[in-house]
């Protein structure tokens, strides 16, 4: 489990887990926390219930949502039954004892609170969602909740690298688009016309534009460090059926 010392404060609990320290096998070992793959349904409860019980909390009390790169986001009031999971990529809670967990296998986790007004919230931000509106939505519904712009701080958990991350040449056009100064998050690829992209850098800059001061990254490229991390990607480019899933979560204590 990776900690961020940003979100270091009291009444706060989290973690970006690895894929280690699990109980699955082959493509999905160890610590594959989807249900949404192919692994063993059983399998993955288990290693749900191992990464809430690394937050203090029984399995019941960690939830995630049905991702679909959106920019929609769900207010955690009590926890729901893994069938219930509502389509969204973001959440925000001021309840405690809840974990607000995040499914990545590349794309940026992003987990966030606002310690003094006790909001947290966490969101799934590929490059689609981020750029579509899932970190204004998570702020917004976290600043509904009671937090300030000036107090919330962010954690940006490991996702696939700007060494890493090749986009064909059509993909930098709407970032270009949005806003000149993200032409320094592209640079050019070992093929003709590609780019490698900083998906980090860009969740960093765009909450750093949308107020939020206190802004980090954990570090971690997917893709590059297979010991250490699931990929999508590396899935891809291996012809695999199914890939893991990474879980990143936030809480407030009980």
């Amino acid at each position: 489990m990776i900690v961020a010392d940003i979100l270091d404060a009291p009444g706060i609990r989290h973690g970006f887990f690895t894929r280690v320290g699990g109980v699955s096998t082959g493509l999905f070992a160890s610590l594959n926390c989807g249900f949404g793959s192919g692994d063993d349904p059983a399998k993955v409860a288990e290693n749900r219930a191992r990464a809430a019980e690394a937050l203090e909390l029984g399995p019941e009390r960690l939830v995630t949502c049905y991702q679909i790169h959106s920019a929609e986001i769900v207010e955690v009031e009590t926890p729901w039954r893994r069938e219930e999971a509502p389509k969204a990529d973001g959440m925000v809670t001021t309840v405690p004892g809840i974990a607000l967990g995040v499914l990545a296998a590349d794309c940026a986790p992003v987990l966030l609170a606002d310690a003094e007004a006790r909001v947290i919230g966490a969101c799934h931000a590929g490059w689609r969602g981020a750029l579509g509106g899932i970190i204004e939505a998570t702020l917004e519904g976290m600043r509904r909740r009671g937090a300030g712009l000036d107090r919330i701080v962010a954690a940006v958990g490991p996702c696939i690298g700007k060494a890493s991350y090749e986009v064909g040449p059509e993909f930098p056009a709407p970032f270009l688009g949005e806003a000149a100064e993200n032409a320094d998050l592209f640079r050019p690829a070992p093929r003709p016309e590609h780019f490698l992209f900083d998906l980090a850098g860009y969740v960093q800059r765009r909450l750093r534009r949308l107020g939020v001061a206190r802004v980090a990254h954990t570090g971690g490229d997917t893709l590059a460090e297979e010991d250490r991390f699931f990929s999508y990607r590396r899935a891809c480019l291996r012809h695999e059926r199914d890939y893991g899933r990474l879980l990143s979560a936030i809480a407030l204590e009980p």
